[in-house]
């Protein structure tokens, strides 16, 4: 088993199943509470249940920096975050898995109104994330499309708190912005992860169009167990490949020093 293993974080499409084999369970203990984990078998990588193993949490009450801090104390080499998203761009075909691009958090809150950061209060590690070569991680991004042979395409992704859905005015206003697909997760996740300086990439795979006046219980389900079978593969691939490579962004830290 690595010393630095990759991580992946699945969502919803996975509540009924994974499809990766038996998971061993693990706890790890962090300041923001302690977090269940589960050890990939056969490459020793980490996967986080985002809602909880069984699903039990609402996008709002997600433990966003407890599941971060857990990583780090697991020393993550490299994580991809996985999640089924609502389409806004016609021109982006469904269950058809994309790395995300860019994001758009205009807000930079987590859902109970706190900063999305890592350090609400000050702390000898907080520092600005500097995002000088985007959120998502390039050069990961690009073994992850060529090794399982993704969609070259780069999308914009939203994040959308939740846990309502929107509404078609705010639709509109995301199309306009450029926003092609948009989830209630990924947002917090990859912000708190820069900050923890781990090489981060997305896995987005449309499973409906993102309109008011969508799909009932039952096709919702259908669609995430398809969106389920598309990802597993990729997040095989990257639990066991998944290279080392070096942080993109800037933490910049004040020098505390006293002045001479």
């Amino acid at each position: 088993m690595t010393s630095r293993p990759a991580a992946v974080v699945l969502g919803s499409a996975f509540a009924r199943g994974t499809g990766l084999g038996p998971l061993a369970l693990e706890t790890v203990s962090t300041v923001h509470g302690a977090v269940p984990v589960y050890r990939h078998p056969a490459s020793g990588g980490v996967v986080v249940f985002r809602h909880g193993r069984p699903h039990r949490y609402l996008p709002h009450q997600v433990p966003w920096r407890a599941q971060a801090a857990a990583l780090r104390r697991l020393n993550v080499r490299a994580l991809l975050l996985t999640s089924s998203v609502g389409v806004l761009d016609p021109t982006v075909p469904l269950y058809t898995p994309h790395l995300a691009g860019d994001l758009v958090m205009p807000d930079n809150r987590l859902p109970d109104g706190s900063m999305c950061t890592m350090w609400p209060e000050p702390h000898p590690e907080h520092g600005h994330l500097v995002v000088d070569r985007g959120l998502f991680d390039a050069r990961l991004g690009g073994w992850l499309g060529d090794a399982c042979g993704l969609a070259p395409r780069r999308l914009v992704f939203a994040y959308v708190p939740g846990p309502r859905t929107k509404t078609a005015a705010e639709n509109r206003l995301l199309r306009g912005l450029g926003v092609e697909v948009n989830s209630m997760s990924i947002g917090p996740e990859v912000v708190l992860a820069n900050e923890l300086e781990i090489p981060t990439v997305a896995l987005l795979t449309g499973h409906k169009a993102s309109a008011a006046g969508g799909p009932d219980a039952a096709a919702i389900s259908r669609s995430l167990d398809e969106a389920r079978a598309v990802q597993r593969s990729v997040v095989e691939r990257f639990l066991a490949e998944a290279p080392t490579v070096p942080f993109g962004n800037l933490v910049y830290r004040f020098d505390t020093g006293s002045e001479a």
